[in-house]
């Protein structure tokens, strides 16, 4: 590897260089080297410091010229560049070269980013966010025979033993962003699928969802189970509760198997759409069915309870419900909910 390393104070600043620089890692690659040498020999040749971080795993790896582990703490980065693999950015390869950059050192990154992906994608397996849709749709499909289930989960990565959670998300925020958030650790893939987002996890957490964003979960015992039952906790999903898991709706799952025709012609849900052009009066309804209570409802919208208290009464007339009753209560929560799922 010694043989192989010049410095780049020795190489032509122009075409010769940069000719020479991508011949320096055709070879490595040729080579197979592992994370360890890359980052050993690019530090060679560079004369400075060099870091890699796989984002995926957290793995940080940094060697200094004489072919030692860089020492901590780490100068300040003087060039970056990132590491992309299948479109997805899965990492950065960085020089920490005190004094100014050279004139090659962005070929050099450019290369050792290239090498970087080869060999994430060679000994794996590659922590990439992104995977094949159809690959995912395989996985979840209700129709897909176990052979062949078992094989579209292989291929993405899961191992036999451990659960498959799913997640149904709609949100602003890329899938892969997104995916980091809902699983900092564990395996997980992600792919979009018609007007939903799919991510599949070993483990996943909702405390820390951006702004916009709305899922649900489930947790069933295949995946296919568990994609459902995060579709139905999708649709149930509000401004006021973006993120709703499956297991906890419990016998309001139900609604969701309500037949759509049957749910648009029930008296409340008729009722509860001649209402649904006020956002004030669905607000004050959505409140008060959420909080159960005049004047919680009234602090939560920011109003005097006297001020709620004729919203409510307008309300009772228009949707012929007594709302102030525990069964009129009920009947506007549920109509409310089935009223919501027509959207969906």
């Amino acid at each position: 590897m010694e043989a192989l390393s010049e410095r780049l104070a020795d190489l032509d600043p122009h075409a010769h260089g940069a000719i020479r620089v991508v011949t320096f890692y055709d070879t490595l690659m040729r080579r197979r080297v592992d994370l360890p040498a890359l980052a050993r020999a690019s530090a060679a040749l560079a004369g400075c410091d060099v870091g890699i971080r796989l984002d995926g795993t957290r793995q940080v790896v940094r060697f200094s010229p004489n072919g030692a582990p860089a020492p901590t703490p780490p100068h300040p980065a003087s060039t970056t560049a990132p590491i992309t693999l299948d479109d997805e950015e899965i990492g950065s390869v960085w020089l920490e070269r005190t004094a100014a950059p050279g004139p090659l050192d962005e070929v050099l990154l450019d290369r050792l980013a290239l090498a970087t992906a080869a060999v994430v994608e060679r000994y794996g397996p590659a922590r990439t966010t992104m995977a094949d849709p159809a690959l995912v749709e395989l996985a979840i499909g209700p129709d897909t025979d176990e052979a062949a289930r078992a094989r579209a989960l292989r291929l993405l990565g899961f191992a036999a033993a451990l659960p498959v959670h799913a997640v149904a998300v709609r949100s602003p925020v890329p899938l892969d962003r997104l995916g980091a958030l809902i699983c900092p650790t564990g395996h997980l893939k992600a792919a979009p699928l018609a007007d939903v987002g799919v991510l599949l996890a070993t483990a996943v957490t909702t405390s820390t969802l951006p702004t916009g964003t709305r899922a649900g979960t489930g947790t069933a015992d295949t995946p296919d189970r568990a994609w459902r039952q995060a579709r139905t906790a999708l649709r149930f999903t509000t401004v006021r509760q973006p993120v709703v898991h499956h297991h906890e709706l419990g016998a309001l799952a139900l609604l969701a198997e309500v037949p759509r025709d049957t749910a648009r012609h029930n008296p409340d849900v008729i009722a509860l759409a001649r209402i649904a052009d006020n956002p004030d009066d669905l607000n004050t309804l959505d409140t008060y069915c959420a909080t159960g209570s005049l004047r919680r409802a009234a602090d939560l919208l920011h109003l005097h309870h006297s001020s709620v208290a004729r919203r409510l009464d307008q309300l009772t007339r228009t949707l012929n419900i007594e709302l102030t009753e525990p069964t009129g209560l009920l009947r506007a929560r549920l109509a409310l909910t089935a009223w919501r799922l027509l959207d969906d």
